[in-house]
This record gives structure tokens, C-alpha cells and sequence, in this order.
């Protein structure tokens, strides 16, 4: 049997795709249409407004937690991708694996490693040299 994660995945993926639809924008669409065309029945009574309020209140409460979930499967699953091409290349440093975990101060370091790295590119560049190949950098935590 599936454990519920694995369903809810599922499920998630599903709707996130059906919701990023034009079919769900144009049912988003009629639906508020549809609630306007019934104010002057009600009176535009706080009774009327309550539904709509109620309604949309809920579906972006659930739509959060569901579009989180699967922005979250997305995104590691970039990361595997980019952590496998990293490794893949002879010339890479391997040191920016999983560097999505590492702290604020050392991404600060192997930002401005990389910023010295574009400068010092585009200097050679400037005197009419080419640049071969790319400079050792220091880029260790």
C-alpha cells in the first residue's frame, strides 16, 4: 500500500498543474461573475460578500500548503540535477555541491569569490587579452 505522501505528491503535482491552467483562470474568472450577478438579489448584503470572502479565503489557505509542497519537490529536484552536473564536470569545483546548505556568511564568500573572479575576466578582457582559461579561486567555507 502507498503511504500517504506519496499520494498527496501525487495529487499535489496534479492540481498545481491544473490550477496553473487557463481552464482553472477562466472558472476563477465566471465564478467571481457568477457571485457579482447575485449582489443585487441579496441586497449586496454582508451575507453575500461573506461567501466570496469565505470561498477564496479557504482555496489560498489550502493552495498555499499544496503549492509550497511542490515548489519544494521542484526545486531539489533542481538541485539534484545541478548537484550532478557539478560533479560531472572535470573543471568544476566541487565545494558548491549542496552549497544550498550552507550558511549566509559562507555563501557570502563564494559570492564575492565569484564577483572577483568576473572582474578579474572582464580586466583581461579590457587589455585585449583572452582569457583561456578561468583563474584558480579560493572558494572553501
Amino acid at each position: 500500500m502507498k503511504n500517504i505522501n506519496e499520494y498527496f505528491s501525487r495529487f499535489a503535482k496534479w492540481l498545481s498543474k491544473e490550477m496553473g491552467s487557463s481552464k482553472a483562470f477562466v472558472l476563477a474568472f465566471f465564478s467571481v461573475i457568477f457571485w457579482l450577478f447575485w449582489g443585487p438579489f441579496f441586497n449586496y448584503s454582508d451575507t453575500w460578500e461573506l461567501v466570496i470572502n469565505t470561498v477564496t479565503t479557504i482555496i489560498t489557505f489550502l493552495m498555499v500548503f499544496l503549492l509550497q509542497h511542490t515548489q519544494n519537490r521542484d526545486t531539489l529536484a533542481m538541485h539534484l540535477k545541478l548537484d550532478e552536473i557539478i560533479r560531472s564536470l572535470s573543471n568544476t569545483h566541487n565545494e558548491l555541491l549542496k552549497s544550498e546548505e550552507l550558511s549566509d556568511e559562507e555563501l557570502e564568500k563564494m559570492i564575492k569569490a565569484y564577483e572577483d573572479l568576473a572582474e578579474q575576466i572582464k580586466k583581461a578582457k579590457k587589455k585585449g587579452g583572452l582569457v583561456e582559461k578561468c583563474p584558480k579561486i579560493n572558494i572553501k567555507p
